[in-house]
C-alpha cells in the first residue's frame, strides 16, 4: 500500500492506474454449486479452491479487478474461509489487479468497527483492496469502515441501487433531504460524495469510495435526480451477463446526470469477449476523468478475452489474445496466428501462459 516517502496509497488512485493498463473490467469469483458441477468439479472445498484459484492465475494482471463473493466460500464453512484468504492473497500479490470482496457487511458500533478490522486492515487474513458494504443502518453507521479503509489506503464500495427487483421499495423511497425531498439512494450518494470530497481535497484522481449501481436498475439514477459523477468514486455495475444486462441497459444506467455533467461509464463485460469490448465502447473518456467506473460480470465461461495495449478513453483496441481457462488450467492462445503459446519463443502479447 506504500507510494513512497511514508505515503499510502489510496485505493482510488490504485484502481484508476489499473483501469488504464488493463480496462475497466471485474470479474467476479462466484463459485457457486451450479458453475462447479459445470466445470466438473465437485461442490467441495477440492473443488472450490481449484476453480478459484485457476480463475486468479488466469486473470490476476490482466483486469483491474477481481471479485470474490464471500458467501460462496463461506458455505463451506472454516476450510472454505481459509479457501477465501489464499484467493485475496494471491489475487493482490500480483500488485496491479485490485482485490474487491463481495461481503456487503454493515452493522453499528463495535460490530462494525469488527468487520472492519477483519477485511480492512493491514496483516488481517481476509485483508483486501476494497470491501462492498450496507449502508441501511445509516450511512454513518459506516464509519468505522471508512476509517479503515481510508487509514490503510483501501475502499469501499456502498449499496445504492441495487440489482434485484426488491431493492426498490426501500432505495427508492423518498424522504427529507437537506434541499427537500429526496430518495434513499439519492442520499447515500450525497453521503459518499461529501466523504470523497474530503479525501480529495488533499489530492488524487478518484476518491476510495464507490457506489454499487446493478447494470439492471434501468432510469433509476435518472428517474431519482443522482449524480454519479459528482460522486467522484467508482461504481461497481453487477448484473452484466449472467444476470440478463447488456450493453442497453447499461445506457439506461449511464444516462446524463443532474445538472448536465457528464460522466463516462465504459461498457462491459461478457466473459467471452469482455476486455477488448470494453476497451472499444469506453472510447467516450479520457484519463483522468471523474466518475470513472469498474463493470462486473458473472464470471461463469471458460474464456476470457484481453488485451494490454488499450487503455481507458483509448479510441484504439487493444491487442487482444485470448486465455483459455479450463479446470486443468490456463492456456493462451494468439488469435493471429492461431498459435498456442508454449512458452518457448512465445510471440503472443501476453508471454508464455
Amino acid at each position: 500500500m506504500s507510494a513512497g516517502a511514508g505515503r499510502v496509497s489510496s485505493f482510488g488512485d490504485r484502481l484508476a492506474a489499473a483501469m488504464d493498463d488493463l480496462g475497466p473490467l471485474c470479474v467476479g469469483i462466484d463459485p457457486h454449486p451450479a458453475l462447479l458441477a459445470s466445470w466438473g468439479l465437485p461442490d467441495d472445498v477440492v473443488g472450490l479452491r481449484r476453480f478459484a484459484l485457476t480463475v486468479v492465475e488466469a486473470l490476476a494482471g490482466n483486469v483491474a479487478a477481481l471479485k470474490p463473493q464471500s458467501a460462496f466460500f463461506e458455505r463451506h464453512g472454516a476450510a472454505g474461509v481459509a479457501v477465501l484468504e489464499e484467493v485475496l492473497a494471491a489475487g493482490r500479490a500480483d500488485g496491479r489487479t485490485q482485490m474487491i470482496l463481495d461481503a456487503k457487511r454493515g452493522d453499528i458500533g463495535s460490530t462494525m468497527a469488527g468487520y472492519a478490522d477483519a477485511y480492512l486492515r493491514d496483516g488481517a487474513p481476509l485483508a483486501c483492496d476494497a470491501l462492498t458494504v450496507s449502508p441501511y443502518l445509516g450511512v454513518g453507521s459506516l464509519d468505522p469502515a471508512v476509517r479503515a479503509a481510508l487509514g490503510s489506503g483501501r475502499g469501499l464500495f456502498v449499496l445504492a441501487l441495487t440489482s434485484n427487483p426488491e431493492g426498490a421499495s426501500v432505495q427508492h423511497a423518498v424522504g427529507a433531504g437537506p434541499d427537500g425531498p429526496e430518495a434513499v439512494a439519492a442520499a447515500v450518494a450525497r453521503q459518499v460524495r461529501d466523504l470523497n470530497a474530503a479525501e480529495l481535497a488533499g489530492g488524487g484522481r478518484l476518491g476510495s469510495l464507490g457506489l454499487v449501481v446493478g447494470a439492471t436498475v434501468g432510469p433509476a439514477v435518472r428517474d431519482l435526480g443522482i449524480d454519479l459523477a459528482a460522486v467522484r468514486g467508482p461504481l461497481l455495475a453487477p448484473g452484466v451477463g449472467a444476470q440478463g444486462a447488456g450493453s442497453a441497459q447499461l445506457r439506461g444506467v449511464r444516462g446524463r446526470p443532474a445538472g448536465g455533467a457528464r460522466h463516462d461509464v465504459p461498457r462491459g463485460a461478457r466473459s467471452r469477449s469482455g476486455h477488448r469490448r470494453a476497451a472499444r465502447c469506453g472510447s467516450t473518456g479520457h484519463r483522468g476523468s471523474r466518475g470513472r467506473t469498474a463493470l462486473t460480470s458473472k464470471y461463469s465461461g471458460l474464456r476470457v478475452a484481453e488485451g494490454r495495449s488499450g487503455s481507458l478513453g483509448s479510441t484504439r483496441p487493444p491487442t487482444p489474445f485470448v486465455k483459455q481457462v479450463t479446470p486443468r488450467g490456463s492456456t493462451t492462445v494468439d488469435p493471429g496466428t492461431a498459435r498456442r503459446c508454449t512458452g518457448e519463443g512465445c510471440r503472443c502479447p501476453a508471454g508464455p501462459s
